[in-house]
């Protein structure tokens, strides 16, 4: 058995990349900023803050959500999973990267750190499984899980 499971929470590196099919489809691409912090070790050697770059890829209905309320700055909660592919750059060197699919996202931080988010706050968004490969764009809706104070979630 096997595990590939990505859980992220950072801020959106530039306004999202979104590019529409014929069929409805959408998908979007991003850049996210995790940070971890400084510290001093026991030994008073400074440790500096480390930021780490990942490449964000959402699909169909959440690359519409991303589209609406998602821009620069953003701060978000992406669980997905890890895919590395391969191309060739200009000069014809295959290259590879890799990218978070985001299966599902959360819009964090307060309704003034960004105003688009507001009617979304709180809520997490999810994307149905994909069949086969991820340009499979059939029309599949993402679900909006809203906060239920009724949970019994300890925090």
């Amino acid at each position: 058995m096997s595990v590939n499971k990505v859980i992220l929470v950072g801020n959106v590196g530039k306004d999202p990349e979104v590019r529409h099919f014929e069929n409805d489809g959408a998908v979007a691409n991003f850049p996210l900023a995790t940070t971890e912090r400084g510290f001093t070790a026991r030994n008073g050697q400074e440790i500096p803050e480390r930021t780490e770059w990942h490449n964000i890829v959402v699909w169909r209905g959440l690359a519409k959500v991303v589209e609406s309320y998602v821009k620069k700055g953003t701060q978000l909660y992406i669980e997905g999973k890890m895919r590395t592919r391969s191309y060739d750059d200009k000069d014809g060197n295959k290259r590879y990267t890799t990218e978070v699919y985001a299966d599902s996202l959360q819009l964090l931080g307060r309704k003034s750190d960004n105003p688009a988010a507001a009617p979304q706050a709180g809520g997490m968004m999810t994307q149905q499984p994909e069949q086969n490969t991820p340009n499979n764009n059939t029309a599949q809706e993402e679900t909006f899980l809203g906060n239920d104070e009724t949970d019994d979630l300890p925090f």
